[in-house]
Order: C-alpha cells, then sequence, then structure tokens
C-alpha cells in the first residue's frame, strides 16, 4: 500500500482505518480486519480501504481475502494497488504475464525519495556495482542505455565508461531523481511491458541499434513474461552491443514464478532459452545474493550477453 494513496476522505473512516493499521503491527490482524470493514461502511467506493482489508484478512487466515482485492480491483481497474497479484498468490487467479504498469509507476513513484538510502544502506544492495563489475572487460561503451535506471545507481558505476548515457524508468519521480545527480546525457520514461513503438525508447533523436551497451539492473523482476524484453534489446543494440542484466534467481522449476514480495523470479532454463531464441551468445554467468529482504538473503543471477556482429 502506497502512503500517499491511504486516504478515504472521511475523517472518522481514517481514524478507524489507523487503528486498524496499529493493531496489524500488533499482530492482531482479526481485529484490524473488523475496524477496517467499519471504516468501509462509512466510504464503501474506497479502493485503497478494500485492498488493505484484503492484506489484513490475509494475514489473519480469513478465506475472505480475495473478495476485498475483487472490490478493491472493481474500483480501481488500472490496479494501482496490485491487486491482481494478491489474488494470484492467493490461487484464485493465473498468475499475470506482467503486473500492472500503474502498479510499479505508483510504487516507485512513492519509493524514490528514500530508494538509495533504503536499497544500499538498509538492504545492501549490491547489482549496480557487480554488473558493472561483469561488463568492465569491454569497456569503455559509445552509448550506453539503462532500462530502469531508477535513481541512476547502475548510471553512477558506469558513467566513466560511457561516452553517451541513456536513462529510462516508468516513474517519473525516479527520474527526477536521476537527473538531480547529472550522470546522464538523456532521460526519458518508458514502460517495457508496451511495443517497441509504445515504449519510448525510440523517436528520430533516438534510432534503432544505437546502443553498445543495454543494461537492466534488478528491473525485470518487475516483469513476469520477458517475451517483451528481448525484441526491444536486439532493437535497441547494435551489431557486436552486449545486454547486461540481472533477475532473481527462481531455481530449477518453473520459468518464472511470483514471490510474496510481488516480484518476479526468474529461472536460469527460461534465461537461457530467451538468450538462444534471439540470438544472444552467453559470455558470463555469476549466481550471488543481490540483496537483503526482511534480514534474509535474495539470490540473484547476472548475466551478460552479446549480439552478433
Amino acid at each position: 500500500m502506497l502512503p500517499s494513496q491511504f486516504s478515504s476522505g472521511d475523517v472518522i473512516a481514517d481514524r478507524r482505518a489507523d487503528y486498524a493499521r496499529m493493531l496489524s503491527e500488533a499482530e492482531d490482524f482479526g481485529a484490524a480486519a473488523e475496524l477496517m470493514e467499519q471504516a468501509l461502511e462509512l466510504v464503501p467506493a474506497w479502493a485503497a480501504g478494500w485492498f488493505r482489508l484484503g492484506e489484513f484478512r490475509e494475514k489473519a487466515g480469513l478465506e475472505t481475502a480475495d473478495e476485498a482485492y475483487r472490490q478493491a480491483l472493481a474500483l480501481e481497474p488500472e490496479d494501482v494497488f496490485g491487486a491482481r497479484l494478491k489474488l494470484a498468490l492467493l490461487g484464485v487467479e493465473e498468475i499475470p504475464d506482467q503486473p500492472p504498469s500503474r502498479y510499479v509507476e505508483g510504487l516507485f513513484d512513492d519509493y524514490a525519495d528514500r530508494f538509495d538510502t533504503a536499497l544500499v544502506e538498509k538492504l545492501d544492495y549490491s547489482v549496480p556495482g557487480k554488473l558493472a563489475a561483469l561488463v568492465a572487460p569491454h569497456a569503455p561503451f559509445r552509448n550506453v542505455v539503462d532500462l530502469g535506471c531508477g535513481t541512476g545507481l547502475f548510471g553512477a558505476e558506469i558513467r566513466g565508461q560511457a561516452g553517451h548515457l541513456e536513462g529510462f524508468d516508468l516513474s517519473l519521480n525516479m527520474l527526477a531523481r536521476a537527473e538531480a545527480k547529472g550522470l546522464y546525457d538523456h532521460l526519458g520514461q518508458s514502460d517495457l511491458s508496451r511495443s517497441s513503438e509504445e515504449t519510448g525508447l525510440f523517436s528520430d533523436a533516438l534510432p534503432k541499434h544505437r546502443a553498445d551497451l543495454v543494461s537492466a539492473a534488478d528491473v525485470l523482476m518487475y516483469l513476469g513474461s520477458l517475451e517483451t524484453v528481448f525484441p526491444l534489446v536486439l532493437e535497441l543494440l547494435a551489431p557486436g552491443g552486449f545486454f547486461a542484466f540481472s533477475v532473481e534467481d527462481a531455481g530449477d522449476g518453473e520459468a518464472y514464478l511470483l514471490r510474496e514480495t510481488l516480484r518476479y523470479a526468474h529461472s536460469e532454463a527460461y534465461i537461457r532459452s530467451l538468450l538462444v531464441r534471439y540470438g544472444l551468445a552467453l559470455l558470463d554467468m555469476r549466481k550471488t545474493v543481490i540483496r537483503l529482504d526482511a534480514g534474509k538473503p535474495v539470490h540473484g543471477i547476472l548475466f551478460l550477453s552479446r549480439k552478433p556482429a
């Protein structure tokens, strides 16, 4: 739940929701759900409230959690809260190939101001440095396109090796933070779940096949199926260009799976199959811990591939 979205517009309902949150923090989820139900009697069209009710019911082990999530989705069809992902985790709907773009955009818009501190200092996030080390033997690069650039953590690592550095992200707040660092020669908004013409990656000033390095540091876990991403990368890459990226490690099972964190993990076999299908040669692969989550290590895989010259 995004704090900036959590207000019903009714003072009494908001107060009850706040008490419910405090009960939830004390792990009294059943009582929290009851208070949220009382708040929603006052404001039945409050989508964020229904979503939070779903969370409380889910944590309380109540079978009616899915009803609350479905009501949130009915009131907010663009699914800014990620209700479809929650329904998939409950096993009452299929895992979507992609998360809702509005959900991902809202998540990172709200996260932007504390992103660097939270990831680097608290979660021991290490992908940008490790990915930069992976590509270092092939530097310098004439033109680098940093997909899902966020606040510019990978940009800071690669700037000294890039003649021209472009950054693209779905979140405008993230792009504003990246711009303030003065790292990028060009920044733009882009949705990697869209078709080539709709991504914002190409224009008269941004031609195809312009990059000799495309990076995606900690981006692909916010996509399920990567069938749209690899064709985009091929369109971005010049002949002989490199594609460096990270995924969360799904192990030996399915192509990809949705985790309780609402992030996707991808299997090594799935990524290898995509590299083969799209004609990218695998140059290097490293399994490593990429961050902490609730104090536990999150395992990932770094890949370095190359388009034929």
